[in-house]
């Protein structure tokens, strides 16, 4: 926390029920290089800020963050590092469209452009459609890792499960005992935790070793309103509100894997809020497996978060600052 007052100027929205906070000025400068080498000065350097701007008392475990900056690739019209209430995130989908209607209320985008943007993990589009509210973004390049896994999870048993990166690690829980509905939001926050320490307990991550940090939970819903409804755990143990992006990419991957989807085939992807993505996905010149993912999203609050120094709760409600 710096030793003087800040005031951070920022505008919210919502993908699908699920919060994005876009800080646009008073951040500190990450200076140059690649967008994960200034997530890491970010993360080193300024995590106050990540911590004050969306814990508790000025956000909450919901809110994923996001800090626009300069990119050094040619072709990106800007960067951006997502992070929530615990770290930083690789990539966020949800937040990405958050931000192209966040980049309209600014007048930097207008209905019908597309916007290139920079990630720690690579490039992505977002495309605002003429509506102003729906955005279709072309996620980094997926893949299906891992299919039909077993893993025993304490007090539920066995399941089976799918490991795909979608711009993110996530376990996809096909089979199951769990009634994925609102109501039920407990105990599959439950599950989720402990489906994340059966990993870590069988010591099952990533390819490049990281950690599988989103749990996503599937069920049947009835026909027409979606192809399937999620439940998706993420890193903080906060649950997502919106079908979730990058958990959709990673879905859309080991359908495609398996067969069950083709190129061009829209997947209605439901939330656990009945909130509804339509991906697709396409194949890029070397054959890798680039997932669309169309959602809306709304600007619902411009404001100055206001950091005082002598605040003992300034940089946020965490471990470090309860007595």
């Amino acid at each position: 926390m710096p030793n003087q007052s800040k005031e951070i100027h920022v505008i919210d929205s919502h993908t699908g029920g699920e919060p994005t906070r876009i800080i646009i000025d008073g951040a500190p400068n990450l200076g140059s290089g690649t967008l994960a080498e200034q997530r890491s000065r970010f993360q080193r350097d300024f995590d106050w800020l990540r911590s004050g701007s969306v814990n508790e008392p000025r956000g909450s475990d919901a809110v994923v963050g996001a800090l626009l900056t300069q990119s050094p690739n040619s072709d990106a019209d800007l960067g951006v590092i997502f992070f929530n209430n615990t770290g930083y995130l690789n990539m966020c989908v949800h937040g990405t469209m958050g931000l192209a209607v966040t980049l309209a209320w600014m007048k930097r985008l207008s209905p019908g452009e597309t916007v290139n943007i920079d990630t720690p993990v690579g490039m992505v589009q977002a495309h605002l459609h003429d509506d102003g509210v729906h955005v279709s973004v072309a996620n980094v390049p997926t893949y299906c890792s891992h299919t039909g896994i077993k893993l025993e999870v304490d007090g539920y048993g066995e399941v089976t499960a799918d490991i795909a990166w979608g711009g993110n690690w996530f376990l996809l829980v096909n089979k199951h005992p769990l009634s994925v509905t609102y109501e039920n939001i407990a105990t599959l926050t439950h599950f989720g935790i402990k489906a994340r320490q059966a990993l870590e307990r069988d010591k099952i991550t990533g390819d490049d070793g990281s950690e599988i940090d989103h749990i996503e939970v599937f069920a049947p819903v009835h026909e027409g309103f979606a192809d399937s409804r999620n439940f998706v755990l993420c890193p903080g143990e906060a649950y997502d509100r919106s079908p979730c992006g990058t958990g959709t990419s990673a879905k859309l991957a080991c359908l495609y894997d398996a067969g069950n989807l083709k190129e061009g085939q829209v997947w209605r992807q439901a939330s656990i809020l009945g909130s509804v993505f339509e991906g697709t996905v396409k194949l890029d010149s070397n054959g890798k497996i680039i997932p669309h993912v169309t959602g809306s999203a709304y600007v619902n609050t411009e404001a100055k978060l206001i950091l005082q120094s002598k605040d003992p709760f300034g940089h946020g409600i965490t471990s470090s600052t309860i007595n």
